[in-house]
């Protein structure tokens, strides 16, 4: 009888397999590009055909998408979380420096599926942009309510800078291996900069 060299099909009930794709999506993703990365590669990490995969999602894009909507709900709770576990007489610095702390753990969670469309501007579907581009605005309302500011242009300019500040900050940082020497700088420096921007961090 002549063999195969195709990987065997796993069974799993539906809600174990779609789990399973999404996993096997989130390292590919983190591995390549988004255009280098094939469904049949996902589907063969997870014992399964590529119409399998469909079942599940209409197309790459599609389960793309899943995958940055997961990282990005994953995100929120992070944040969310830390901004729960704060006393309501926390010092500012305190503060802003727990909800960095929580940002920085959800990069370190899957360090290269953070940052490589960071390095690759374009590489991914629109769509995909707009989820991130949503995070940030809860992250900037998260960061606003922390702080309070008076309603100065000055302090949206200083709030959206600080956050492309912190993003290239985690860049390099995930470039040197995100090592956990290196958080307290990296926050600290972060901190710096947007009481710079701010001018006084009771703004």
């Amino acid at each position: 009888m002549p063999s195969s060299e195709r990987s065997p099909r796993t069974r799993m009930e539906p809600g174990d397999r779609r789990d399973a794709i999404l996993q096997a999506a989130v390292e590919a993703f983190a591995a390549a590009p988004y255009a280098e990365v094939k469904i049949s590669d996902i589907a063969e990490a997870v014992g399964a055909s590529s119409a399998l995969v469909y079942k599940y999602f209409a197309n790459k894009e599609d389960l793309y998408l899943a995958v940055i909507a997961a990282a990005q709900a994953d995100l929120a709770d992070r944040t969310a979380a830390a901004v729960e576990a704060l006393h309501r007489h926390t010092p500012v610095h305190a503060k802003v420096a727990a909800l960095l702390s929580a940002y920085l753990d959800h990069v370190a969670a899957n360090p290269q599926l953070w940052a490589l469309p960071r390095r690759q501007p374009g590489s991914e579907p629109a769509a995909a942009a707009a989820l991130r581009q949503s995070a940030e605005a809860d992250f900037l309302a998260q960061l606003r309510a922390l702080l309070a500011p008076r309603a100065a242009r000055r302090h949206e300019y200083a709030l959206r800078g600080f956050f492309g500040f912190v993003e290239a900050a985690a860049l390099y940082w995930v470039g040197q291996g995100a090592p956990e020497r290196d958080r307290h700088p990296l926050i600290a420096a972060a901190q710096g900069c947007l009481e710079g921007a701010l001018g006084d961090w009771a703004a």
